[in-house]
């Protein structure tokens, strides 16, 4: 790209500040000329002339129309920048009229005029229906351009394009993601002073909206507001990190749903799932879908389940506040629920029949403990798919929900239910015996030193694993 057509975007992007710093005398026009140059010219005679004026801009759009080569500048409320240069010497006062174009200021010889348009364009040649600007390279009126503008206005963006996709999947092409340690702050406005609407986690995603500098305008769960550039990828970039980070998942739509070996209804059931558990998917046909369970990689049709590519929202300060509320709200319940408790079982070992865990123990005193220690005692004990019995069989889900029932906590019996209890915990790294851990599918309880107890399938039953074994996808805390 030539050195003069930079300088001209650089320019046309400055433009949409300065005609928006002054008043519209003509509230009904649909354009406005904007003369940056005013005081002394205009003090000493220097300017321009109505007829200069209109005749100018004739001879602009004829030039216009006859333009090839162009750059594409588009802003979200759709107004466009035209330039035009003053070619003589008589002042034209503020608030003139002009074909019903209001002048809002005043320029002198040699100086610039912009036009800016949000409906109708001056001439056919001219702003191309008011949607569009079209500026040839090397056009002269950007020759004078200091370089400096570049950086200090940088181009607007023109918002992603769809991209081809197959039939069933989705366009992410319009997503916004945060890469950051952390949050990134969302703002009311690209400024930041400005105040702050809500936070957006890494690899968060938002949906893009507009770039205003180096600020891009997102829409994320129920924020809208203003993210700092370098904190986020958008276009490409995010597309290619949307299928590293975002969970491709699949969400079952049916009582009791059976994972096959094969995509096929005649092929060995592998295992089951129950209604509203979230499975991870691992591929996709036009009629099955891949999806990891405890067992291992089985196909379900997708005729009950739901296929969805998963981000974690914005959360904007009143959700935040809400949330940290309800979680110290539970925690507090859970505690004292388990302080009432504590009474009338403290030799809970005679329950666990048989259990082989008596080689496992978890030190430390506090509730997430005696949860893992309680837990720990029905290591060898059965699965049952649906199961609720820590003796006599239990599913993954039926075992966590058993277990926090001896301390007087009540879970949901489903593993995606349960995802969203109690409150998050960043990574193992930070877990603490008791938390639950959950899979594609499957929880179990963390018992420390990097380790699950889990009711894990029909063939292992209730057994301690790596609790990196597979991927995780959420750690919850209760107390």
């Amino acid at each position: 790209m030539k050195k003069g057509f930079l300088k001209a975007t650089a320019v046309i992007a400055a433009a949409v500040t300065v005609a928006t710093s002054f008043p519209i005398n003509d509230v009904k026009a649909a354009s406005s000329y904007v003369f940056p140059a005013a005081g002394v010219a205009l003090a000493a005679g220097n300017g321009v002339s109505l007829a200069d004026i209109r005749a100018n801009v004739a001879r602009n759009a004829a030039k216009q129309s006859t333009i090839a080569n162009h750059e594409r500048i588009t802003k979200k409320d759709e107004s466009t920048v035209q330039k035009v240069e003053t070619p003589s010497s008589k002042a034209v006062n503020e608030g003139t009229v002009i074909d019903g174009i209001a002048v809002v200021g005043s320029a002198s010889e040699g100086a610039t005029i912009e036009i800016t348009s949000t409906d109708k364009p001056v001439s056919d040649g001219g702003m191309n229906g008011g949607d569009d600007t079209e500026l040839a390279e090397g056009d002269n009126t950007a020759e004078n351009a200091d370089a400096s503008e570049t950086e200090a206005n940088p181009t607007i963006d023109i918002k992603p394009e769809s991209q081809d996709v197959e039939e069933g999947e989705e366009d992410l092409s319009d997503q916004v993601i945060a890469v950051v340690d952390g949050y990134v702050n969302v703002r009311s406005m690209p400024d930041e002073n400005s105040e702050i609407v809500g936070k957006l986690y890494n690899h968060s995603a938002g949906t893009w909206l507009d770039k205003q500098g180096d600020w891009y305008k997102i829409e994320s769960g129920n924020v809208v507001g203003f993210v700092k550039g370098e904190y986020v990828k958008t276009g490409q970039a995010a597309v290619k990190l949307a299928a590293e980070v975002g969970q491709r998942t699949a969400t079952v739509h049916t009582t009791t749903l059976k994972i096959r070996e094969e995509a096929s209804l005649d092929s060995k059931v592998l295992g089951l799932v129950a209604n509203e558990d979230q499975l991870t998917v691992i591929e996709e046909t036009e009629e099955w879908v891949k999806v990891n369970i405890e067992e291992g990689d089985g196909w379900v049709s997708k005729e009950f389940v739901s296929i969805a590519t998963l981000f974690p929202q914005a959360e904007s300060k009143a959700e935040e506040e809400a949330r940290l509320k309800k979680e110290a709200a539970e925690r507090k319940k859970a505690q004292q629920a388990a302080a009432r408790s504590a009474g009338g079982k403290s030799s809970s070992k005679s329950s666990s029949g048989g259990g082989g865990g008596g080689s496992y123990a978890v030190s430390g005193s506090g509730l997430g403990a005696s949860v893992a220690n309680y837990a720990l005692q029905f290591v060898g004990n059965p699965y049952v798919y649906g199961g609720t019995s820590l003796t006599n069989g239990t599913d993954c889900s039926g075992f966590t929900m058993g277990v926090y029932r001896n301390f007087g906590v009540s879970l949901p019996h489903s593993s995606g239910a349960q995802r969203s209890m109690g409150y998050g915990v960043g990574s193992l790294a930070e877990a603490q015996p008791g938390d639950i851990v959950c899979y594609s599918g499957h929880v179990g309880i963390y018992i420390g030193g990097g380790q699950i107890v889990h009711a894990s399938t029909a063939k292992t039953g209730i057994k301690v694993s790596n609790a990196s074994y597979r991927n995780i996808l959420a750690i919850r805390r209760i107390f």
